[in-house]
């Protein structure tokens, strides 16, 4: 049967090789704030439980001193890595004052003369507090993943656990119980699920975010070209297969080199993202939006028919017209030209593209600031 400061050695070991296996990983790749922050909430944490197997044996006041704050604060830092995991503003001045009142609480205990094992029932109370949080901010999101959910669940169980312990036992070690052996277990578990958890959390987020950045273009923040191509196709196929009208539109913002020319790229670039965010506001969920290069864009309506789909198109139109000014460019107002055609159940992806970009053609040589209506594709004799 394993005893107490065993246990803490082993818990102690496994997180100081966490954080060395974690700045291995960092070494050699990008990583994320908050991952750094892991690493030294690990370190921390394994220094503080190394420390307290250590302080028996070699007796020294300094070790007794560093292990609890070493300890504690490994909790403080694991907190604020998940607080800048999930974009918390004010995760700063939550981390200083767990620190500040955590120390507090520690230090008026050792000014206080408090027994080791009245010292380890102190710091089970603030681990205990410290992973309630974590658990309510892994949890609190209706959405969260799976993972977050089960490294959530898991911080849960171990507040529950050391809650348990301190009513059940008083917070004392009388072997191994089955309390202070659940505690243990729980102990454990949370070192190697947080410690790989936190880890695969911090590679989903950047698997999420290169996702994005191979299929969304990076200044409209609307489907590249690519990913438009590829998802436009799969809802025609649906379309056809489903018996369902799909609709088609090319768009080119109108006088577009000129703005450039006159005002700048900057100019510009503001000029495409105030049509996107204008164009967001329009569409429905399920359309799909995609840049295909400088000005032009291309809209797949799935699900509507041609009177629809003109309806979206001059709703489109109007609210492009009525954007607010441009900050660059004075009292310059924008205007699109879009083309429209229902896409034929037989009919391939470019080629209704290709007739798409000649309704458009027909209407910037008509006068701009215009729907025109592409004719259906010709039938084969």
């Amino acid at each position: 049967m394993i005893d107490n400061q065993t246990f803490m050695l082993a818990i102690g070991i496994g997180n100081i090789a966490f954080a060395l296996l974690m700045a291995g990983y960092m070494r050699n790749a990008d990583n994320s704030p908050a991952l750094r922050y892991w690493m030294w909430a690990r370190l921390l944490g394994g220094v503080g439980q190394a420390c307290w197997w250590l302080a028996p044996i070699v007796n020294l006041p300094l070790v007794d001193i560093l292990t609890p704050f070493a300890w504690i604060g490994g909790v403080v830092v694991e907190v604020a890595a998940y607080c800048l995991f999930f974009g918390m503003p004010n995760w700063r001045r939550l981390a200083y004052l767990a620190a500040f009142g955590s120390g507090t609480v520690l230090a008026g205990a050792m000014t206080a003369g408090v027994s080791r094992l009245q010292m380890q029932w102190i710091v089970s109370i603030i681990m205990a507090w410290f992973a309630a949080g974590a658990a309510l901010l892994l949890l609190r999101e209706r959405k969260a993943s799976l993972l977050q959910r089960i490294i959530g669940v898991n911080d849960a169980l171990f507040a529950l656990a050391i809650a348990a312990w301190m009513i059940l036992e008083k917070g004392q070690v009388r072997g191994m119980t089955p309390v202070g052996g659940v505690t243990y277990l729980l102990s454990y578990m949370m070192m190697i699920v947080n410690g790989f958890g936190f880890l695969l959390l911090c590679k989903q987020k950047d698997d999420l975010q290169m996702q994005r950045l191979a299929t969304v273009d990076g200044l409209t923040d609307t489907l590249n070209r690519r990913a438009f191509f590829e998802r436009a196709e799969s809802a025609r196929m649906l379309a056809s297969r489903l018996r369902k009208p799909i609709a088609l539109m090319m768009l080119d913002l109108d006088h577009f080199k000129r703005l450039n020319d006159g005002f700048g790229h900057a100019c510009g670039d503001e000029a495409l993202r105030v049509f996107a965010d204008t164009a967001r506001g329009v569409l429905r969920d399920h359309d799909l939006m995609g840049r295909l290069g400088g000005e032009e864009f291309a809209l797949a309506l799935p699900g509507t028919g041609l009177e629809g789909a003109l309806h979206a198109a001059e709703r489109l139109r109007i609210a492009v017209a009525e954007a607010p000014l441009l900050s660059c460019a004075g009292s310059y107002r924008m205007t699109v030209s879009i083309g429209l055609v229902m896409i034929d159940p037989h009919e391939e992806l470019t080629a209704a593209l290709a007739r798409a970009d000649h309704a458009l053609y027909v209407a910037k040589t008509g006068g701009r600031n215009r729907v025109e209506v592409g004719p259906p594709m010709l039938k084969r004799a």
